[in-house]
């Protein structure tokens, strides 16, 4: 396991209770209640929260974290990653590589994530099941990383975003989720289930960065859709879909699926739709800013930069309409797309287009666990939940900049980073 390493943080070891942590700060962002507390105490129980208080007494024996000046909040939760991904290689430049680099460079990719102050991510697409090898690695203690939510690979349809249009017909390449009925639909479902998948993502509508598709484009009928939302319902499971146009918005909304990626265009049905049926969107509103400043630099195909250009506005506008029209919003930055572990850039996109910074920061907490269904263990500084605690100097509900400088991470009760 990751040891309790604080690199000149103020940690004062009692001699007892190796199991029990307190955690003392100035502040605390209580994102249940959409408020902040003085003077909080923290205290940790065999991984996870036992008790919290404001001023409390701190337990004989336990272990210390203090953290004066500092204000806490729960670990962060990135809804939308592909951390075998890097967005510094892109495009025709990454068939240089062989299959197992990307696994590899995700390793880097969970513990910058991490690091940045992400203590849960959901990982909605790599090829090889590689983000299921990285969570078995990271909650076994051989790796540092986030709790990862993996999707394994992402349904699509035949030439659609989820296939690889990036070859000639004579290499004849499929991706192995690749579906063309609703019954191949619920057959993929269980495979990905059956080899680690805990999310399934599809591929409603076209994309950004593939190629020959048009983004906005439905890719997958009703029928597909419903039957992967259904099959992944009985099995427990939750449904993301990537979704740029409106109609596939539409339709990936009425077949049941849970949150629409992106959801750059969607029109004013899509939007009451979701806000009637509480359907979350999970949209990317700050990448834009390093794809368009990047360019074809890293390798990114100029069709891709055009679509970018098409709707990269369009969606920023979206989402401040959604979000006032009473859309459940989430936090997800699509990174891979830009350079993982700066996450938290998105909040002051956020904050620009339309939310308070307490909205922002619940958007990637109290909300995210939420869609996630997993309000008893992430998501928030509460009793039962597990001690995933950043900190930062200042505070985040006036600035919500100050997220991207994570002084302290803490997971699990165990410092993983400290920058005092």
């Amino acid at each position: 396991m990751i040891r309790n390493l604080l690199l000149g943080a103020a940690l004062v070891a009692a001699p007892a209770s190796a199991d029990t942590v307190v955690v003392t700060a100035a502040k605390m962002v209580d994102v249940l209640a959409g408020k902040t507390v003085d003077n909080p105490v923290v205290v940790i129980t065999d991984g996870r929260i036992s008790s919290v208080s404001s001023g409390g007494a701190v337990p004989a024996g336990a272990k210390r974290i203090d953290l004066p000046g500092k204000t806490i909040l729960p670990g962060l939760i990135d809804m939308h990653v592909h951390l075998t991904s890097l967005a510094e290689i892109g495009g025709y430049r990454s068939l240089r590589y062989t299959d197992s680099f990307w696994q590899a460079v995700g390793v880097a990719n969970a513990r910058k994530t991490l690091e940045a102050g992400f203590t849960t991510v959901r990982n909605v697409g790599s090829a090889d099941f590689d983000d299921v090898g990285l969570m078995q690695a990271i909650d076994g203690g051989w790796i540092a990383g986030p709790r990862i939510v993996p999707a394994g690979y992402a349904i699509g349809a035949t030439g659609g975003h989820c296939d690889d249009n990036m070859l000639p017909p004579s290499y004849d390449r499929k991706e192995p989720s690749v579906i063309n009925s609703p019954e191949e639909a619920r057959a993929k479902v269980r495979w990905l289930h059956k080899y680690g998948a805990r999310v399934i993502k599809i591929c409603a509508t076209g994309g950004v960065f593939s190629l020959g598709d048009a983004v906005g484009a439905q890719q997958l009928s009703f029928d597909e859709m419903k039957a992967i939302a259904d099959e992944a319902h009985m099995l427990g499971l939750k449904v993301a879909a990537h979704a740029h146009g409106p109609e596939g918005i539409r339709t990936a909304i009425q077949a049941g699926i849970d949150t629409i990626e992106h959801a750059s265009l969607a029109d004013d049905e899509g939007i009451r739709l979701a806000a009637q049926k509480k359907t979350w969107f999970d949209m990317d509103i700050y990448n834009d800013d390093y794809i368009l400043a990047t360019g074809t630099a890293n390798g990114t195909e100029q069709e891709s930069l055009d679509k970018e250009k098409a709707i990269g506005l369009k969606q920023r506008q979206t989402f401040q309409k959604a979000f006032r029209a009473g859309v459940p919003m989430l936090f997800g930055t699509d990174a891979g797309v830009y350079p993982h572990g700066q996450n938290a850039r998105q909040f002051a996109k956020q904050v620009e287009w339309g939310m308070t910074p307490m909205q922002a920061i619940q958007s990637a907490t109290r909300s995210a666990a939420e869609a996630l269904g997993r309000t008893e263990d992430v998501g928030a500084i509460a009793v039962g939940r597990y001690g995933d605690i950043i900190a930062v100097d200042g505070d985040p509900t006036q600035d919500v900049r100050t997220l991207e400088h994570v002084a302290v991470v803490i997971k699990g009760g165990e410092v993983v980073k400290s920058g005092q």
